[in-house]
């Protein structure tokens, strides 16, 4: 199919020659139709793309890239549980962890799908005793606080989660969460927890990280030096893909959630990773966040391409960033409750399609994945819009709007909801110093029109949805897992490896141990020898 990649490629190559100048102000101007067009629905989202520069017929190549490049194939492989993440021969399974309960899904001989609701169950177990009090710490108070130790997916996913379902907790637990390894962050909370009161849940796939490692032993610390004898069992909960490690520690075996090799971290949170979640908004909840995803997932694997979801949003970021240019893009949720959702993208898009070598071993023949930023509006429209509206860079921008807020104040999601459409449409209209000219500004001292003019043009999407609920997470969160699958299959990399953050960690600990003897080797550059030296020094 190479000849066919070059072929599609050097067409979309032409297109973008001409789509560098065209307005796409004038397609609308042209097309009364065309938000029509370009706008497609799918499990409770609307999914705007007309503000993108490119037509039917550019549409129609990337679709023809896509399908090329094997994406029904390499879909229909993983649906099925086949290897296909092949560099650790691993099957890529986060779908099975919300499919519906009828659907049967055989892994190695093993029905897995019994396996995820046996996990359901014992998280079911677990939320009812904590939520109703019958959990109890070493002196026999109930458990109010739970704090999850973990880092990446593990720790990025339920925080994301909680706080974007904050309006649905239920019960009288208070969820903590720290990942950092700086002290500062797990100091903070646990210096207003009471320890009979605190359950702590270590989440580590291989119970090695080492700064949710080190977190740990630092609660285990904390705890024992409010009760030195009893037994801390009942403060500690781990969810690991290495029960004996976790058993080692000290966690009680019925207290060891088991984590898959076939779920890799950054799709986690739908696991009983997920757990904090259940414990904040309880099992059913959570089972609609499944079932929010489920949708999707049903969704980007019946759909044709045309009216598809994740690949259209896919195909329309590989356009802007292999044709058009890009080399970032912006996510601006507005909506308070998902403020982390762009550092939850940021790891799902850029851990898993970072990437520079293909599954053929060869370097990759384009960019791949894009830098990921981003905030909440109406924020970040007092920071970096300035960049946006009068920068020199092309930065396509994902809007995600709720069109209903049943818990803000009068007056607070008009004056939202202008904003992020006003933002979208000012980004691709821009205006000119010419339609500036004549007018009054308050300093006449400088060409004001040129400094207020903005080239405009600016891709974006808009994504909308009635209000956020579970169910319509759990749809947004899956979107953009598919999305992330998608684009990689058509950059033809792995996005379900990590190699890339292993030599950081395995130089962290060489220098672990040269701070433990109190000696710098010679090895290092002279950089890191000078400030290792000094941090001996003033330690």
């Amino acid at each position: 199919m190479t000849g066919t990649h070059d072929r599609l490629r050097a067409e979309l190559t032409s297109h973008a020659a001409a789509w560098r100048t065209q307005r796409t102000t004038d397609l609308f101007a042209n097309d009364a139709t065309r938000q029509l067009k370009f706008t497609r629905e799918a499990a409770g989202l609307v999914f705007d793309y007309s503000k993108n520069r490119l037509d039917e017929a550019t549409l129609k190549i990337l679709l023809e890239l896509a399908e090329a490049h094997g994406l029904r194939q390499r879909l229909t492989a993983m649906f099925a549980g086949e290897p296909i993440n092949r560099t650790e021969q691993r099957a890529v399974l986060h779908i099975a962890l919300r499919a519906r309960r009828d659907h049967s899904l055989t892994l190695g001989g093993e029905n897995i799908s019994l396996q995820v609701e046996a996990v359901k169950a014992r998280m079911r177990q677990i939320v009812e005793a904590v939520q109703e009090g019958s959990w109890l710490g070493f002196d026999g108070q109930r458990i109010t606080n739970v704090v999850n130790l973990g880092i990446g997916g593990s720790h990025l996913g339920p925080l994301l989660a909680c706080t974007a379902l904050r309006e649905d907790h239920q019960g009288q637990v208070n969820l903590h969460f720290v990942s950092n390894v700086d002290g500062g962050d797990i100091a903070q909370h646990l210096a207003h927890l009471v320890p009979a009161q605190t359950l702590f849940i270590i989440a580590s796939k291989s119970f090695t990280t080492p700064e949710t490692m080190l977190n740990a032993r630092t609660a285990e610390q904390w705890l024992r030096k409010a009760c030195p004898s009893a037994s801390l069992a009942p403060h500690f909960i781990a969810i690991t893909a290495r029960p004996e490690r976790a058993t080692a520690f000290g966690v009680a075996a019925d207290q060891v959630l088991p984590m898959w090799d076939w779920v890799g971290g950054r799709f986690s949170l739908w696991s009983a990773i997920g757990l904090p979640i259940a414990l904040a908004v309880g099992m059913t909840h959570f089972e609609h966040l499944l079932a929010g995803a489920e949708e999707m997932d049903h969704h980007f694997h019946t759909a044709e391409w045309a009216d598809n979801l994740p690949v259209l949003l896919a195909m329309i970021g590989i356009w802007n960033t292999n044709f058009l240019g890009a080399e970032s893009f912006a996510v601006v949720p507005y909506e308070e409750r998902l403020q982390h959702l762009p550092a939850y993208l940021q790891q799902l898009e850029m851990e898993s399609n970072g990437k520079r070598v293909t599954l053929n071993n060869e370097a990759v023949a384009s960019h791949t994945a894009p830098i990921l930023w981003g905030g909440l509006g109406t924020n970040v429209q007092h920071a970096f819009f300035q960049l946006l509206h009068q920068g020199t860079r092309l930065v396509p921008v994902d809007f995600i709007l709720p069109l209903h807020n049943p818990h803000s104040p009068p007056g607070h999601h008009d004056m939202l909801v202008a904003n992020c459409l006003a933002q979208a449409e000012a980004l691709m209209t821009g205006r000119t110093a010419t339609s500036l000219e004549g007018q009054a500004f308050e300093d006449d001292d400088i060409d004001l029109p040129l400094h207020r003019a903005s080239p405009g043009n600016q891709p974006s999407n808009l994504l909308l949805f009635d209000r956020l609920t579970p169910h319509t997470l759990g749809a947004l969160l899956a979107l953009y897992e598919h999305k992330t699958f998608v684009q990689g299959v058509v950059w033809e990399i792995n996005s379900f490896d990590q190699w890339g953050v292993e030599l950081g960690k395995e130089l962290a600990q060489t220098l672990l141990d040269e701070i433990a003897a109190g000696e710098v080797g010679d090895h290092h550059d002279g950089s890191t020898r000078a400030a290792l030296a000094r941090y001996l020094a003033r330690r």
